[in-house]
């Protein structure tokens, strides 16, 4: 854990100006640039079965003046309503009168089984992956997403790089009339790690309701779906119905069931927890992905073994190794000398990768919302205690939940100022070096900026500075700032920014960079009072992202009010889109208006560093949630 303090007495110089390198600007082309790059040769890689760490020799400087390399890119998110049924691609809403049904998956293709037999060992570094342990009862995050970028477990739909979606290990899913009964069917033959036979009807509906129990960010949701009820039960060992008890819009609910993602699901085998118990089970979890765990040590790496034959692809690589390597210039030498073939990576990495002979560069455009959230305003909301980080002293906290009321506007004054100190634009133009863009306001309304009927942030210092006065707050006040690390580019850094930016208008900002496994317990628990630059995918529809401010579910954006629960549950119900559309945008207009949390201040493309060792796997990134690398299993040895 570290920390430092920008005070206006003791000002500590960040290393923002490193950041001000030549902007590179992005390949935009959906095809790859045939040009090689000529770039001074690295050292030659040998697959690593070693179990030491790679070797981190010390870093070098970063070069401003790069040669463009041939780089990848996916199609850019398109900017509507949400999608409404199985295989649908874009972001358009057609109305929603029939019940849904999605066409039988194709079976398992000829790479299925791979042609030779697995070789070599695959290596990528990730800056946080917490203890192994994979339970659908007890999991959280970071575990959750990290696991399902490999994946080691599969969930029951998924999302391909143009944004397709189908089924995973679902074959198919169709919606009653009502919208009250989900039938599934699933792929029969999927395989369950460690010899525990097939998957069956029963795993599934256990390890959904197993999420419901957990640390999950929707695991309210989760249980309501999956209750037990007249009406559901399975009808044989690939086929069960779901009564959800009142309707869920499908655009939303199925995201739940995808992989990967930090609010994301996957099957585990019912016989191994029988046998074992959670806590072993959890430990060497038995699931369907293409990778399954063989060997794990907290703070250093977890290892996995291709799965032969696997119902879907059988990695083309005999070991996978995800090495935790907190420090950016570390992985950047582990690329460098050819002990990683891909890592996260910052913006400002980019010229030292691209002096990597052979590094090509994959691109995923509109990838991550960065969002700025303002904890601690969680006001009484009916048959919920009082949170225990619910404190009227503080200075963007109002004492009271009328919207109407002179405290409630000196809080709005408050967290005005906070975001009108930030300068967007200039974030993207040198944190991200240019990949990234500022015309979302919101956070979940990438693609829908229109919701908000034309609101937008003004970048305005001397401003902020009137509004804390008018606020009564002339002096300033002390808050803390804590970056989310999860793995998105750029993610301390931009909140390092941040930071300053508050000192200039005369806050004392307590800036503390510790594990998300450290911070979560007290996102859930409702204790943080601070603010903190958050990481996460633009929904398919705003709604999606609604069940984060919702009281019944563990994780929490910093908000809770009557007006927001009671909205924000009726636009997750709303099965008609026009409705749907005209709650999401009072929604959207109600959080902006009152400065309330996950403000966006960029919207950055994922870029991955590929290297010389391996082949770009662009058309194979599943795109539910592109905060990290994944489709690790489709990766293959450059020929």
């Amino acid at each position: 854990m570290s920390w430092f303090k920008i005070s206006r007495q003791n000002f500590i110089p960040l290393v923002i100006a490193t950041l001000l390198l030549t902007p590179i600007i992005a390949c935009g082309t959906a095809g790859e640039t045939e040009t090689p790059v000529q770039q001074p040769a690295a050292a030659q890689q040998q697959p690593a079965a070693q179990q030491s760490a790679p070797a981190q020799p010390a870093p070098t400087e970063p070069s401003a003046a790069v040669q463009s390399a041939p780089a990848l890119s996916a199609p850019a998110q398109a900017g509507a309503a949400g999608q409404t049924s199985g295989q649908t691609s874009g972001q358009t809403a057609p109305a929603q009168v029939a019940p849904t049904a999605v066409p039988q998956s194709a079976a398992p293709s000829s790479d299925t089984a791979m042609a030779a037999e697995p070789m070599g060992t695959l290596n990528t570094g990730l800056k946080e992956m917490g203890p192994f342990f994979l339970h659908p009862s007890n999991l959280g995050n970071p575990q959750i997403f990290v696991h399902g970028t490999a994946p080691i477990g599969e969930g029951l739909i998924q999302k391909d790089i143009n944004r397709e979606v189908s089924g995973l290990l679902a074959s198919s899913w169709e919606i009653s009339e009502d919208f009250l009964t989900w039938t599934f069917e699933l792929n029969e033959g999927v395989q369950f790690h460690k010899g525990y036979g097939e998957m069956t009807s029963e795993d599934v509906v256990w390890s959904m309701r197993q999420w419901g129990l957990s640390k999950h960010p929707r695991a309210g949701q989760l249980a309501n779906f999956w209750e037990e009820r007249p009406g559901s039960g399975i009808i044989d060992d690939y086929t069960f119905k779901v009564h959800t008890g009142e309707p869920f819009v499908e655009v939303i609910a199925r995201q739940w069931f995808m992989t990967p993602g930090g609010g994301s699901t996957f099957i585990a085998s019912k016989k191994q927890t029988d046998e074992l118990g959670v806590e072993a089970a959890s430990m060497d979890m038995a699931a369907t992905g293409p990778w399954e765990i063989a060997e794990h040590r907290t703070g250093e790496f977890w290892k996995m073994s291709a799965v032969r034959d696997h119902w879907r692809h059988t990695p083309a690589f005999a070991e996978f190794i995800m090495w935790e390597i907190p420090e950016e210039a570390s992985r950047v030498a582990g690329f460098q000398t050819g002990n990683l073939d891909t890592f996260l990576m910052s913006f400002d990495t980019i010229p030292a990768v691209l002096q990597v002979e052979g590094a090509r560069l994959l691109t995923v455009p509109n990838a991550i919302e960065m969002g700025l959230r303002i904890y601690g305003n969680w006001y009484p909301v009916e048959g919920v205690e009082t949170r225990p980080g619910y404190d009227p002293e503080l200075p963007w906290v109002s004492p009271t939940d009328d919207i109407t009321s002179p405290e409630w506007e000196e809080a709005r004054k408050v967290r005005l100022a906070l975001i009108t100190a930030i300068d967007r634009q200039g974030l993207v133009d040198t944190i991200l070096s240019g990949y990234g863009h500022i015309e979302t306001s919101m956070r979940n309304y990438s693609g829908f900026e229109h919701y908000l009927d034309g609101r937008d942030w003004e970048f305005n210092p001397d401003r902020a500075r009137e509004l804390l006065a008018e606020a009564g707050y002339p002096d300033g006040f002390s808050i803390t700032l804590t970056p989310s690390i999860r793995g998105a580019p750029a993610e301390v850094e931009g909140c390092e920014a941040i930071a300053q930016m508050w000192h200039d208008i005369g806050l004392d900002v307590d800036f503390q960079r510790v594990p998300y496994t450290t911070l979560r317990p007290q996102l859930v628990g409702r204790t943080y009072q601070g603010a903190t630059c958050h990481a996460g995918t633009p929904p398919p529809t705003p709604a999606t992202g609604y069940g984060s401010y919702i009281s019944a579910n563990p994780f929490n954006r910093g908000l809770e009010h009557q007006w927001s629960e009671d909205k924000m549950l009726e636009a997750q119900a709303a099965v008609d889109p026009a409705e749907r559309e005209a709650l999401e945008r009072e929604i959207g207009q109600w959080l902006f208006d009152h400065v309330l949390t996950d403000i966006n201040y960029y919207t950055i493309d994922a870029v991955w560093p590929v290297g010389p060792r391996i082949e770009p796997w662009l058309e194979h990134v599943r795109t539910t949630d592109v905060r990290q690398i994944n489709g690790y299993e489709y990766i293959r040895p450059r020929q």
